[in-house]
């Protein structure tokens, strides 16, 4: 079972808000991506951390959380990282907060 409180926690900053709003519509934020479609591949990570004006690590601690929250999924291609939401994960979670809120 997913712990809900730790995707409560993950929720909890800025950053991997804006993240999950970006890849809701990858193409609107990230058509630039030169190594495939967006919304098809995922977004790589250099592509995040560029719009967050942020440093790659810092980027990719917050998609392991939000990924260990199950909002995004990972894709490994050749030696990048592509993320994408889990919107099923998503819409749960908003069925539990609309259920226990």
């Amino acid at each position: 079972m997913v712990d809900r409180l730790e995707q409560s926690k993950s929720l909890a900053c800025e950053a991997r808000l804006s993240i999950l709003n970006w890849l809701a519509d990858p193409e609107a934020y990230f058509s630039h991506q030169t190594s495939g479609n967006p919304a098809e591949i995922g977004v790589c990570v250099s592509l995040i951390a560029e719009r967050l004006e942020m440093a790659q690590p810092t980027v990719s601690r917050h998609l392991e959380l939000l990924r260990h929250a199950n909002f995004v999924t990972a894709t490994k291609i050749g030696r990048w990282s592509f993320f994408q939401r889990n919107e099923a994960a998503i819409s749960e979670y908003k069925a539990w907060i609309n259920e226990h809120l």
